[in-house]
């Protein structure tokens, strides 16, 4: 075989200039990197709005069914691995020089290959996702339909729970037309504010309310089976509660980073401070609403909440408006997937109509199965064991064992190892628990009610 020719040399560089050219113009276009102006503080509101949302108004209803002692013990556990895996995600983003992991998929890719660590990861970070954004469109609906009630008193016509999914789903509709993540950056700041407010509403609202004389803290179940199963549950709603994960990357990537100030020193310092926040918000309803109620909490604690009533009227709003600012920090790395693949694959011109379309359909598709299975506490622990315990707790150590290779039985191989195994045990067995909890929910649903 001959050696190219001059001219075939020069249009082989010529091509691949104009597609690195077409790359980068796409990059500037795409929601994940089209801006890398973002603060540390940036970081902490946006892993706030995405880490406390539904997640911690289900933890009193999961320590019902798992008691003080194992519910004290995961959910305290819950917290030390899930930051430790999200340290392990900050750090990776850059441990190649010269090159950033924009996207979980980009790190997935690094580490076990272009085309398996896209089947790896995708479909995984894709359940969390669009997971997440049905469960909000269900709180949000649920929690209008609460303030409703409660401002009410009985005195207005009740309406459909499936009428309040649709209000709460129609303010997605232009709200998925930013841009980028740094465009919702006050949406998710005022979401943040929000989650905190409203936790501590529903903490001081249950010490307040105190253990009433029938608070009974035995567990939910009153079966053998029904207690087995409404463990498994409640294993998968703490791993909903902890799903920051699967937005970490594409939230570092919009940090602006340099070889003397790299991506993860403010980025670490967001989430440090998020993660402080967490922890208030967590632990304070988990133990607060559990406390108040014992095993007859609801799923949602603030529907178990009734007085003060202007007092619950108002977190519940604050909810709706938190989970309109969470919807969207998820939606975005989905938004990013789908246009990529239209622009990439399917050869759809960048621009305007292309993103008013092809988010609008994915806001009317979750509202749509929001709408139809409207099972709160069964999709916690459903979509939290199967796709949030691989995403969060276990597929980081994987990854940081195969790039970093720490020493064999090492602490840090320890820790990693110790991980995993708790991660694929609760892949394995909370979606059983979910499932069950969402057949014995459909038995007294009516669709569309």
């Amino acid at each position: 075989m001959g050696t190219p020719s001059p001219p075939d040399v020069m249009e082989t560089a010529a091509k691949e200039s104009r597609q690195e050219e077409k790359l980068k113009n796409l990059d500037d276009w795409l929601p994940i990197t089209s801006s890398r102006t973002a603060k540390w503080y940036y970081s902490a509101f946006h892993n706030v709005t995405a880490m406390v949302g539904a997640g911690v108004l289900g933890l009193p209803f999961a320590m019902s069914q798992l008691g003080w002692g194992l519910g004290t013990v995961v959910i305290v556990m819950s917290f030390v691995i899930t930051l430790y895996t999200l340290w392990q995600m900050v750090e990776m983003h850059e441990m190649v020089p010269g090159k950033r992991f924009d996207r979980y998929h980009e790190l997935g890719q690094h580490a076990f290959g272009k085309r398996l660590g896209l089947w790896i990861i995708v479909p995984q970070q894709l359940i969390v996702e669009v997971g997440t954004d049905i469960v909000y469109m269900v709180t949000g609906g649920q929690c209008l339909r609460k303030f409703h009630d409660l401002v009410c008193q009985g005195r207005c016509r009740d309406i459909r729970l499936t009428f309040w999914i649709i209000i709460f789903g129609s303010v997605h509709f232009p709200l998925s037309q930013f841009p980028n993540f740094n465009s919702i950056s006050a949406v998710s700041a005022a979401a943040a504010v929000m989650s905190l407010t409203y936790s501590m509403i529903a903490f001081f609202a249950s010490a307040a309310k105190g253990a009433g004389a029938g608070a009974d803290y035995a567990l939910r179940a009153p079966t053998t089976a029904g207690k087995v199963f409404g463990v498994l549950n409640a294993l998968g709603a703490v791993a909903f509660a902890y799903a920051g994960h699967n937005v970490v990357l594409e939230i570092q990537a919009t940090i602006p980073s340099t070889p003397e100030t790299p991506s993860k020193r403010p980025m670490w310092r967001g989430v440090v401070v998020a993660y402080a926040i967490v922890a208030l918000c967590y632990f304070c309803v988990a133990f607060g609403g559990y406390y108040a109620f014992g095993s007859s909490v609801e799923p949602n604690v603030l529907i178990s909440l009734e007085r003060p009533r202007w007092l619950i009227a108002a977190a519940n709003l604050m909810v709706v408006v938190h989970v309109v600012g969470s919807y969207q920090v998820y939606a975005m790395p989905v938004f990013d997937m789908i246009e990529t693949l239209l622009v990439k694959k399917h050869k759809f011109t960048p621009g305007v109509r292309l993103r008013l379309i092809a988010r609008s359909a994915y806001v009317a598709a979750t509202m749509f199965v929001g709408m139809t299975f409207p099972f709160f506490d069964g999709l916690l622990g459903f979509f939290g064991g199967f796709g949030f315990a691989p995403t969060t707790y276990y597929i980081p150590c994987i990854i940081w064992l195969m790039l970093r290779k720490p020493k064999k039985y090492g602490l840090s191989w320890t820790i990693n190892i110790i991980c995993i195994v708790i991660g694929v045990v609760l892949t394995l067995i909370s979606p059983i628990g979910g499932l069950r909890q969402i057949i014995l929910d459909a038995k007294s649903f009516k669709l569309y009610s």
